[in-house]
């Protein structure tokens, strides 16, 4: 059998975390079987759907990296085929018009409420045969009464539901496009969907799924459904939870990779390792070992991963989704050193791009100001001697590389004999501003002849003016 999973959002919001874990345990589980993988836009939904989701949904998988076969496909698209099947339904007696009016539908549901019973349609039209007259009407599939359903669920075991407690379903509007339950099952059928793994907050639409397919004489897909995401409070992810949007994730600097891996092991385990790449998740996937509980989302177990990206992950991978943040602080990556370098000179101290990127700045444009408290604690009398003296120091070297630049400082520190901080970070603060950057020897091979003598030069005339 050739396998075929999907991902099927509907376009009515960002892609979230809840569903960037289905469509990558989707993902997995066809390159897992030499598989297919598909994308599937479910945009049935007129008045909410929008083709602002729909290209953050495709900006979000592009991102993760997570490609897909065949698609996107867009339901909308297959309207027509549809129809075909509704009324193949309706011919076969397996499908029927309901006349009753939304005021009927909620009276019925108060009454079955005030009764403490389970609301649901009672089937008044269900054997009306044709249409009646002009009269507006919904679709409705016939379900069966007696029996129960199995979904012999490939992550939660066996799951029985009666067919009594499913009541018959619309599956067209009185306007005559079709709904959810409808769509999917044709488009599964359609797309020969071997497994559908998705969230288990379908469970309740799988029974009423299944027997629309039997009643269409199909084969039914394997289904596993996946434990939902709950917040650190323990309640459902929402929005007020914190960042729920993939690319939000991508904004906060954190590596497509990084968010992989943490969602993959949101759910699912593979022993005792917490790092995969890619190849590992794809030949450890399974869905026997999927967690049958919710997962807990934990922000800073994500942070503490990104980190192991950053420091870990090839400087070169990591320096291209760096060089999107950078544009975002204005900044053109070829006006300094390379990106490359520059990951390699802060990836221990930085753990996201974000902050990389913020404590790059200086590499690329001139900043305006000292940081007020390290210019206090560091330009004191006599730093513009030691910075003076470094400069022609410098100015003299005919090949600048960090270890003989550390060795200019070292010596210089001996000769005046201070200790090694009034000498290297006076000219820290001269050269980045700031107090903070990568060693000394690092940051100045990497900030260049030119801007290190300019800046030191500017400092010392700073230092003279506080006098």
């Amino acid at each position: 059998m050739s396998i075929k999973t999907r991902f099927a959002p509907s376009p009515t919001g960002y892609l979230h975390v809840g569903g960037a874990r289905t469509a990558l345990f989707s993902w997995l589980y066809a390159r897992k079987h030499g598989g297919k993988f598909i994308l599937r836009i479910e945009d049935t939904d007129l008045e909410r759907s929008t083709q602002e989701s729909v290209d953050a949904i495709l900006e979000g998988m592009t991102w993760l990296g997570l490609e897909y076969d065949e698609g996107p496909f867009y339901q909308t698209h297959h309207f027509d085929r549809y129809k075909e099947i509704i009324q193949q339904l309706l011919d076969q007696g397996d499908a029927y018009y309901c006349y009753c009016s939304k005021e009927e539908l909620e009276q019925l549901r108060t009454e079955q409420m005030a009764n403490k019973e389970k609301p649901r349609y009672n089937g008044k039209c269900r054997d009306i045969v044709g249409p009646k007259g002009d009269r507006e009407a919904v679709i409705r599939f016939k379900n069966p009464v007696d029996g129960a359903v199995t979904i012999p669920d490939l992550i939660k075991g066996d799951i029985v539901v009666a067919n009594k407690e499913l009541d018959d379903l619309i599956i067209a509007r009185g306007d005559g496009t079709p709904t959810y339950n409808l769509t999917v099952v044709v488009d599964d059928m359609d797309m020969k969907v071997t497994h559908v793994i998705r969230g288990d907050d379908h469970i309740n639409n799988t029974p009423r799924q299944m027997n629309i397919l039997k009643a269409l004489g199909a084969e039914l897909p394997k289904y596993a459904h996946l434990p939902m995401i709950l917040g650190p409070d323990g309640a459902r992810l929402s929005k007020r939870h914190g960042a729920v949007s993939v690319m939000q994730f991508r904004d906060d600097g954190y590596l497509p990779d990084a968010l992989l891996n943490y969602l993959v092991r949101l759910g699912w385990s593979h022993g005792d390792q917490e790092i995969f790449t890619i190849d590992e998740m794809v030949e450890h996937f399974d869905l026997e070992n999927v967690n049958v509980s919710a997962s807990a989302f934990n922000t800073e177990k994500l942070l503490w991963l990104n980190h192991q990206y950053i420091m870990n992950s090839d400087p070169a991978h990591v320096a291209r989704h760096l060089s999107w943040h950078m544009g975002e602080l204005g900044i053109d990556p070829t006006e300094g050193p390379s990106l490359v370098d520059m990951v390699k000179a802060q990836r221990e101290r930085c753990k996201t791009l974000v902050e990389i990127a913020a404590a790059s700045v200086y590499f690329y444009k001139d900043f305006d100001a000292y940081d007020e408290k390290a210019a206090k604690k560091n330009f004191t009398p006599g730093s513009d001697e030691v910075l003076a003296r470094l400069h022609d120091e410098f100015a003299a070297v005919t090949e600048w590389n960090g270890e003989a630049l550390h060795q200019i400082v070292l010596n210089l520190a001996e000769t005046m004999a201070l200790g090694l901080g009034k000498v290297a970070q006076p000219l820290r603060v001269a050269v980045c501003g700031s107090a903070v950057s990568p060693a000394i020897d690092i940051t100045l091979s990497l900030l260049g002849k030119e801007k290190t003598l300019a800046r030191i030069q500017r400092a010392i005339t700073h230092i003279k003016n506080l006098n």
